[in-house]
């Protein structure tokens, strides 16, 4: 097996093909090859690709630049959401179904759910969309939840030719034991019924860079996916250096180091053109922002929890300025830090509460010049007039000095909300908004090694590796195994000898 086994099977007339494609193989340049190659033969159909974010979407878009009439890429849970809105009446969904899954909590798991259950009753329906899309190219297929996978399978048994790219070993669950284990059973048994199975194993991505770190990478991947321990004691490739240091901040999420420890992190970070440094929690994240004095900005990705849990919470709300007040102050706790509940969220909720009616100076008045703004538009509106408002104090005033916002874009975004008269609306134009503008990696950057995902970096920073972010489960070992895959040039470990990770021989 390999590039040209692979590329000779997707061009076959076998109905299904299953490919495991680890990170840096080569499987975005075979599903897009492929696609250029087979679209314009389709006829009235359009190929399809599905994948699970906007940033592969923005992938897939470049490599088959010009195929759009014939080639139609989307995320899965975009597909699902135009098949539930068409049929949202008999499925007991409202018109808005979008809007309306990133409302409720598990939105788009309760749209799929209630999808797959429409396609396995009403096969027509699947049949119609087989013939709209005879040919599906399935992304990152380790992603898809159980009814995700039903709705593919539904499409194939309706006449739809697929070709499955996954890695099971890319799969971060969030979720229970048993969630993780039946994903790894599905896969298993995808492969099972497969036409066609086959493997990538070429590192690609490492090539032009450092192919003896590439080579590394994919032995690490073995060796994770077989319960093993990765080996830090000798033969290490060129390009990947570990660095001893164990985390010894006191809170959950922290992270700082012995002073002696801290010189050679700093010197990877400033020594450097460009950096993506990851770590796996997104508590740690905002203490790396600090770690590294501010001097690197957090990579917010596509997906914006934060806001949307801030649009949920108004629409709910609306016409109650204490609880839209609170809701402003939990926004902030997700994108910022500083500004906390006793030292100006309680008071800013009280003068939304009462009105801004209080004769106060200082730091209560300009909370109630914030406040006033949710008093006089008790809804989504005034929130983000009094967000416009907190950015000019933090500029501005020093009482608001030790306010930092961390997710600068989402902050901003939030902002744009008050432009549009809808919430849901406008979040829907925003996140179109974003889609279309792509936003890219900054030279430097912290991230979560979820939102890094998909993603590669020439030079990368994995911190702190220790037993806390990397037990001995399988979710953790595919974590790992995505972190390292980032890297094309250079990899920095920043491990634990006091608390150490299981994964690692030291």
């Amino acid at each position: 097996m390999g590039d040209v086994s692979v590329a000779t099977t997707l061009r076959s007339s076998t109905r299904l093909v299953v490919v495991e494609a680890p990170g840096g193989c080569g499987k975005t340049f075979q599903g897009a090859s492929y696609a250029r190659d087979v679209a314009p033969s389709l006829g009235d159909g359009r190929l399809l690709i599905l994948t699970h974010t906007n940033a592969a979407c923005d992938v897939f878009a470049a490599r088959t630049r010009g195929l759009s009439r014939c080639v139609e890429i989307r995320t899965i849970d975009g597909l699902i959401s135009e098949i539930a809105g068409a049929y949202h009446k008999a499925l007991g969904l409202p018109a808005e179904v979008g809007a309306w899954a990133r409302r409720e909590v598990n939105g788009y798991g309760i749209i799929a759910q209630k999808t797959a259950a429409l396609l396995a009753a009403s096969p027509m329906i699947a049949e119609c969309l087989a013939r709209r899309f005879p040919v599906i190219v399935c992304d990152e297929h380790q992603d898809a939840s159980a009814d995700q996978h039903r709705i593919v399978m539904a499409l194939h048994a309706a006449g739809a030719y697929l070709r499955v790219f996954a890695d099971p070993m890319q799969q971060i669950f969030n979720g229970s034991q048993a969630g993780a284990a039946a994903a790894e059973q599905r896969w298993t048994d995808l492969r099972n019924v497969a036409d066609r199975f086959e493997e990538l194993d070429h590192p690609h991505r490492w090539a032009n860079s450092q192919p003896a770190l590439g080579a590394w990478i994919l032995a690490a991947r073995a060796t994770l996916r077989d319960g093993g321990q990765i080996d830090l004691t000798a033969n290490l490739p060129a390009g990947l250096s570990v660095h001893y240091a164990d985390n010894t901040a006191p809170r959950h999420g922290g992270f700082t180091v012995a002073q002696n420890l801290s010189g050679p992190i700093y010197a990877k970070a400033n020594g450097q053109a460009s950096l993506l440094v990851l770590t796996g929690q997104n508590a740690t994240v905002t203490s790396l922002r600090a770690f590294f004095n501010r001097r690197l900005p957090i990579w917010e990705g596509h997906v914006r929890d934060g806001l949307a849990r801030l649009v949920a919470h108004a629409n709910a709300n609306q016409g109650n300025p204490a609880e839209l007040a609170r809701g402003a102050v939990d926004f902030m706790g997700a994108v910022a830090s500083g500004f906390s509940s006793s030292a100006f969220g309680d008071r800013f909720v009280t003068e939304a509460q009462n009105g801004c009616a209080a004769n106060c100076t200082g730091k209560p008045r300009l909370l109630q010049s914030m406040a006033w703004h949710i008093v006089n538009s008790p809804n989504h509106q005034g929130i983000a007039r009094a967000l416009d408002r907190l950015q000019g104090l933090i500029a501005n005033e020093a009482a608001f000095a030790d306010v930092r916002v961390h997710h600068s874009r989402e902050f901003a975004e939030a902002i744009q909300l008050g432009k549009f008269d809808n919430a849901d609306e406008g979040f829907a134009e925003i996140a179109r908004r974003r889609t279309y503008a792509r936003p890219k990696l900054p030279a430097k950057a912290i991230s979560t090694i979820h939102k890094a995902k998909g993603l590669e970096f020439d030079n990368v920073m994995l911190l702190p590796c220790d037993r806390r972010n990397f037990s001995n489960t399988r979710a953790a070992r595919a974590k790992l195994y995505v972190a390292l895959s980032r890297a094309t040039s250079s990899l920095m470990l920043v491990v634990s000898r006091g608390q150490p990770t299981p994964l690692f021989k030291i």
